[in-house]
């Protein structure tokens, strides 16, 4: 019989063997939404998001309230509160078996999001009297949240790096957008409440990477997304798939025949040793120092039977801007990103034993393009024990197709192209959080893209469900001046695009507009002065947010009606008392047009209070342009003192 005093011993040897098995308690914690120097929409509803361990009961107090909730069996857990309308200071905790969970320095008050493109992604350290603004930046009723760059196939629920909220200062504004911040520190100066910006950003990004799948369908892009869905589950059909659209569209495009296309290992175009990898603008061939357009490269690899039967990846360095993949007729990828080494997982099935032909297409569209490589990062890899790496930095050949068609089709889960993959990795993880505004620096990308009103329509009404807020404020940016002064009239992608951004925000009853027409640089896509175009956002968010009595889009063209000398008067909306010229006694940039393309001349402008009149030189006159070009010289401002952007319309009579 055993004694009790080893009974004893065995028992406790049993339960120690049993604690050390099971798994170690995770406290909780929040999402960084709600982490330490959090701000808290105040009048909204507030759903606290955290983690726990699965199944655990989790007690959850904000400003007093105490919820009590259960994580899921992912370990999610959401506490909902009703609004809270005092700003200020707030306790938030959360207590579990497994212990708890406190944020620091939490403010109800007003929370901002500010996205889009470089522009609004520009830091603070980059634009205009950096210096000194960073060292004056100090303000911990200021918060800001920096959402690092992600690319997802499918809505996150957890950000892939974490962003965290950080009270204004020098070592947290200097990265941080300029205009977002300038708008918020306008509003905090003018609400008197704390306030949170969130700023979430991709340069060069269209709208359309920004869109989640509800908005992407009512604009008829619910087969993009739906691509992009399988690519996040099988790379390799979508892959297929997204060929086989490219195909049909060359085909289309060129009249080549099926089996008789460049990507073909026995096409018959003309094929020309490669000088060097690198851009081909560097080559030294007269006919491609400045083209932007598409060529063919051709390599031939050799595989033995065990080699080919490996799974294996293709490396091809930069492909810039734009490059698509076949081996051996059989499609293998595109590659969505210019600014990245290229790698490729290759198809099984696609390689043979003994001769293999490589052919890639590459699309330039601006600046220098081509197989850029570098070479020795050129290679076929293969499994161990079948010879290594293959190197590709040599043996290729090119061909310039006697076509080079536009728009060819991007694959949909491209960063800055692609079908809703910023909005699932950079604004889906935010949540439901309440916001009281949403500031939009886009649009440079989607210059001669049709249906951007549409777009942004969508998008704006998509947003708006996900933050449970279906009268959320929305300003955007006008496109500033940027590209060659003209002397003459003529088209203008960049004026059609800005009267097209005041389209969009104005038949939105909760859309603002700022204009930065006369804030750009001829030179430089990303001008410095953003300390203005952060005051006009926050003017326009102002009248949609707050509801001040300021005009929410700025002086803006109503009307022109015919006069009786033939010319025209042309009225305005959103003015601040009256028009102004500045350093003239007329207002430029005015142009008559007739009905004929290439009919426009330039015309001055008389202001008469809060209307300009152009008088009729003679000429048909059925269409009045004002600042149509895409860096136009421009005076004329209303009294707040904001411009007049660029606008086309019809004259009445």
């Amino acid at each position: 019989m055993f004694s009790r005093n080893i009974i004893w011993h065995l028992g406790l040897t049993v339960s120690l063997v049993a604690l050390s098995a099971a798994p170690a308690l995770a406290a909780p914690r929040f999402d960084p939404m709600f982490g330490d120097h959090a701000v808290i929409q105040r009048d909204h509803p507030v759903t606290v998001t955290g983690r726990a361990d699965p199944g655990e009961a989790v007690s959850v107090t904000l400003a007093g309230e105490v919820r009590q909730v259960r994580a899921d069996r992912e370990g999610r857990f959401a506490a909902q509160f009703g609004p809270l309308a005092t700003a200020g200071s707030v306790t938030l905790e959360a207590r579990a078996p497994s212990g708890s969970a406190v944020a620091q320095d939490v403010a109800v008050g007003d929370v901002f999001l500010c996205s889009g493109q470089s522009n609004m992604e520009l830091e603070v350290r980059n634009a205009q009297d950096a210096v000194g603004q960073i060292r004056a930046s100090a303000d911990d009723r200021l918060r800001l949240m920096l959402v690092p760059r992600a690319v997802a196939d499918d809505p996150l629920r957890d950000f892939r790096q974490a962003p965290s909220w950080r009270p204004a200062g020098p070592d947290s504004v200097a990265d941080f957008s300029a205009a977002c911040y300038y708008m918020a520190r306008e509003l905090r100066k003018a609400a008197g409440v704390p306030i949170g910006a969130i700023a979430s950003s991709w340069g060069g990004s269209r709208i359309s990477p920004w869109m989640g799948a509800r908005a992407q369908a009512a604009v008829g892009q619910a087969a993009q997304s739906a691509l992009v869905s399988l690519h996040g589950r099988d790379p390799f059909a979508a892959e297929r798939a997204a060929s086989a659209e490219w195909e049909k569209w060359w085909r289309k495009e060129t009249g080549d025949a099926a089996g008789k296309e460049p990507w073909q290992p026995d096409s018959s175009i003309a094929w020309q040793d490669v000088p060097s990898i690198g851009p081909w603008e560097q080559w030294g061939v007269p006919a491609l120092a400045d083209y932007n357009g598409m060529v063919w490269f051709r390599r031939e690899i050799e595989l033995t039977a065990a080699q080919a039967k490996q799974a294996a990846t293709l490396s091809l360095g930069l492909l810039d801007d734009v490059g698509r993949v076949w081996i051996n007729g059989k499609p293998v990828a595109m590659s969505a990103r210019s600014w990245q080494p290229s790698m490729f997982d290759v198809p099984p099935g696609v390689l043979k034993p003994g001769r293999n032909v490589l052919i890639v297409n590459v699309q330039d569209n601006y600046a220098n393009g081509g197989l850029s490589g570098p070479a020795e990062v050129m290679k076929l890899g293969l499994g161990q024990g079948q010879g290594g790496d293959l190197p590709l930095g040599d043996g290729w050949r090119y061909a310039v197709p006697a076509r080079s068609p536009a728009g060819a089709p991007r694959v949909p889960w491209g960063d800055t192209t692609g079908s809703g993959t910023l909005y699932n990795g950079m604004i889906a993880p935010l949540g439901s959080i309440g916001l009281k505004g949403v500031a939009w620096y886009q649009g440079e990308s989607d210059v001669d893209l049709p249906g951007y009103a549409d777009r942004m329509k969508a998008m704006m009404e998509d947003w708006r469900r996900q933050f449970g807020s279906p009268d959320l404020a929305f300003v955007a940016v006008q496109l500033a001046a940027y590209g060659a002064p003209v002397t003459q009239p003529g088209e203008s992608g960049w004026a059609a695009m800005r009267q097209v951004q005041y389209q969009a925000m104005a038949r939105d009853a909760h859309g603002g507009l700022a204009t930065a027409i006369d804030l750009g640089d001829p030179f430089d896509i990303h001008p410095g002065e953003k300390q203005e175009v952060g005051r006009r956002l926050a003017r326009a968010m102002r009248a949609v947010a707050y509801g001040d009595p300021v005009s929410r889009t700025g002086p803006q063209a109503a009307r022109a009606v015919a006069t009786t000398d033939g010319g025209a008067a042309v009225e305005f909306t959103g003015l601040t008392g009256g028009l102004h010229m500045r350093s003239a006694s007329q207002a430029i940039g005015f142009e008559l047009c007739g009905a004929a393309a290439g009919s426009c001349r330039f015309v001055p402008g008389r202001v008469e209070g809060t209307r300009i009149v152009l008088a009729g030189d003679g000429l048909p006159a059925t269409r009045v342009r004002y600042a149509w070009a895409e860096s136009p010289v421009v005076n004329l401002y209303d009294e707040a003192p904001l411009p007049v952007g660029s606008f086309e319309l019809p004259i009445t009579r």
